[in-house]
């Protein structure tokens, strides 16, 4: 065993307690071109590794979380002298894959493929961290973590997805307590949900093995490119609501929130977006509001109708351009998850059965448009689509003409009278 560098700032969680935390690792270099990364989070940290590999650029791998908090199990948690270990087992396989020979992989769990997932999902400026952070944590670490992902079967992950398809969506749980989940519903409406959130969390985890085999993590990919999603479960129906009750819904709203649904009816933005945007965002001239960056990454101008300029007028008036036009009651900004509250109540006044969330007014939005023969390009570009895809799967049944027209200008004329 190679002998263990010393480091008086990373050898105990008492010295490491004591840096403060930073988005950049601390290093140590514990064999030439090798450094050993210590990332200081919040509450924990955890360990990487890099090696040079030349022109200035380093190659990096996560390796496992540190022994800050819970006791090193020498697999997912590591001392400093076990993560040294591990960093030394990568730089020699990557050192010997470079050389052209066969190395033996450094055993790689599921676990460690989520974290490296997560990492490049981040850097690629993914919008939806939180909802990946919950498919990884809720569904897939507590099933697969610890597994190498060279003992991952095609049984074991069919398994999951059928548990997972057959559990009923969990209730929101103060932590410490038992997760509770809702009563099952099987009907076949009930059963095709539970099947695509399935599907979407298979995914997840697809997408984090598939970037593991990439980098070489693991030898093969046949276990899990063999476990195929549900079939026929995407095409739910779009729930939507007519202009009686999305005036009874603003009507049973609390001041700040009634703005915010407003301006959700009115421009069809995400709740994220509507929490975010500034006085700035608001160009009175053009008639719109600006989207910096949707969730496709993409930013975008969205065309306000005159009833909408003056309401965001109205909305931005006397605030500076760094200013939010939305906030809550105290003056600060929306968070994640605020809007859930104020929605329950807001559709238990305006007797709305049953409860709808905040997304369904963007759907409210496209939804209008599309009844009203806006195409569907036009529709796509208001709400961020990349492309027409998304909007004629949820709103081309909506569109009078939009089916007749495209049949009538494709299919031509036989002349056989």
């Amino acid at each position: 065993m190679a002998r263990t560098v010393k480091d008086a700032n990373l050898a105990t969680r008492t010295a490491r307690a004591n840096l403060a935390p930073r988005k950049r690792p601390y290093y140590r270099l514990i064999l030439q071109s090798l450094h050993l990364g210590y990332y200081r989070g919040a509450r924990t940290g955890s360990w990487s590794a890099r090696r040079f590999i030349g022109a200035g650029r380093y190659e990096e791998t996560k390796l496992a979380t540190a022994d800050d908090v819970a006791d090193a199990d020498g697999v997912t948690i590591l001392s400093f002298g076990q993560a040294q270990e591990k960093a030394r087992a990568w730089f020699t396989a990557r050192a010997m894959a470079d050389s052209g020979h066969e190395a033996p992989l450094v055993p790689h769990t599921v676990s460690d493929a989520l974290d490296d997932y997560e990492r490049d999902y981040l850097r690629r400026g993914g919008k939806a961290a939180d909802r990946l952070r919950h498919s990884i944590n809720a569904h897939i670490r507590p099933a697969f973590g610890r597994i190498e992902l060279d003992k991952l079967s095609r049984a074991k992950i069919e398994s999951w997805l059928e548990k997972l398809a057959n559990t009923p969506p969990r209730l929101r749980t103060p932590k410490g307590h038992a997760t509770r989940y809702r009563e099952r519903d099987d009907s076949l409406e009930g059963v095709r949900r539970r099947r695509e959130s399935a599907n979407r969390v298979l995914t997840v985890l697809k997408a984090a093995l598939n970037l593991a085999y990439q980098h070489g993590r693991a030898r093969s990919k046949v276990s899990w490119e063999a476990v195929k999603p549900y079939r026929d479960v995407g095409a739910s129906k779009i729930r939507y609501l007519n202009d009686c009750e999305s005036k009874q819904l603003v009507q049973s709203c609390e001041a700040p929130f009634r703005n915010l649904i407003i301006g959700a009816l009115l421009t069809g933005a995400r709740y994220g977006e509507l929490a975010a945007m500034q006085a700035v965002d608001f160009d009175p001239v053009s008639g719109t509001v600006h989207i910096p960056r949707s969730k496709s990454g993409k930013a975008r101008h969205i065309f306000l109708s005159e009833e909408g300029q003056q309401f965001f007028a109205s909305v931005a008036a006397g605030k500076r351009g760094a200013d939010f036009l939305f906030t809550r009651e105290s003056g600060q900004a929306w968070g994640n998850s605020h809007q859930i509250r104020y929605m329950r109540h807001a559709c238990e006044r305006a007797d709305i059965e049953p409860p709808i969330t905040f997304h369904i007014l963007r759907h409210t939005y496209a939804s209008r448009l599309a009844m009203r023969g806006v195409p569907l390009n036009v529709i796509a570009n208001q709400l961020g689509h990349s492309d027409t895809r998304m909007t004629e799967r949820h709103y081309a049944h909506l569109a009078p003409s939009y089916i007749g027209d495209t049949i009538r200008a494709a299919f031509g004329q036989l002349n056989l009278a």
